[in-house]
């Protein structure tokens, strides 16, 4: 009966969360529509928006995946399917449940997809990133600088 309990609080955890990102991709939609229209200033001001337009955009997309992970989350709860393993079909903890409410496999068939290449289960490899417009075909996240001051 605890788990029953746990995945109906986890329901309404996981309506929140896209309810929220529902709204902050709404948002960030109106943000991009009115950066564009605001074409004047100088180079440096047209540099700066568009580089918030790449960071709005990767936010977004990001968030669209999010999105989407909860939504297939809830539609395994409507099936009875939440909180099973897609691989080995068996049932995935309720502490991995906790921490990642989307998660479709259990740690260790996680683990194993990882191994293989494979992104299975809701959770992403970040360690590793592709940027299509360099010239770099991959690149580690240590490759990345970033000005904080």
């Amino acid at each position: 009966m605890a788990r029953k309990d746990s995945i109906l609080t986890m329901r309404q955890i996981l309506i929140k969360r896209r309810d929220a990102l529902r709204k902050a991709l709404a948002g960030d939609l109106s943000l991009l529509k009115e950066l564009r229209e605001q074409s004047s200033g100088d180079v440096i001001d047209a540099a700066l928006d568009s580089a918030q337009d790449e960071i709005n955009s990767q936010l977004a997309e990001v968030e669209s995946r999010e999105l989407a992970h909860i939504e297939l989350a809830l539609d395994q709860m409507r099936q009875g399917n939440y909180g099973v393993c897609q691989i080995c079909e068996i049932k995935i903890p309720m502490a991995r449940l906790h921490a990642l409410p989307y998660a479709t496999t259990c740690i260790e068939c996680q683990r194993e997809a990882e191994r293989q290449g494979g992104h299975g289960g809701g959770g992403s490899d970040w360690s590793r990133v592709n940027d299509p417009h360099s010239g770099d075909a991959d690149m580690s996240i240590n490759d990345i600088e970033l000005d904080v001051s």
